[in-house]
């Protein structure tokens, strides 16, 4: 079975030696991935701007697999407070209204103050 490593070109893939998806047969694993803007390095102020940064960027990497948003079977949220569900989830029903995956939502801090969350998702072909 083949591995495939994909790479947005991230200097934080290369420090901490990560790949921004795995794919592994009809599975792709995308990493956390957060609110950052990677063309530019730049992370929106507000956590519905981070969110939908944040599916952009697993679209894209995803696609350069053959996977789209619609093969995403679970994700992990992990938001700084509470309150950011609600702020974020305009955002999550334009990318997986109609998906509908399993999904968890872990309140935890993340590793930089701009940081207001972070999405994590599993996908597998022809689902």
């Amino acid at each position: 079975m083949t591995r495939q490593l994909i790479s947005t070109g991230s200097p934080f893939e290369r420090d901490f030696a990560y790949s921004r998806a795995v794919v592994q047969g009809d599975w792709c694993f995308v990493a956390g991935t957060t609110g950052y803007d990677y063309a530019t390095m730049t992370m929106p102020e507000g956590a519905l701007d981070q969110a939908r940064n944040c599916f952009k960027t697993i679209a894209e990497t995803m696609g350069k697999a053959g996977f789209g948003l619609n093969d995403i079977v679970r994700v992990q949220y992990t938001i700084i407070d509470p309150s950011v569900q609600h702020e974020i989830a305009p955002a999550l029903q334009e990318a997986l209204g109609d998906v509908r995956p399993a999904s968890t939502m872990v309140v935890a801090g993340l590793v930089a103050p701009e940081m207001k969350l972070e999405i994590e998702v599993t996908a597998l072909k022809g689902r």
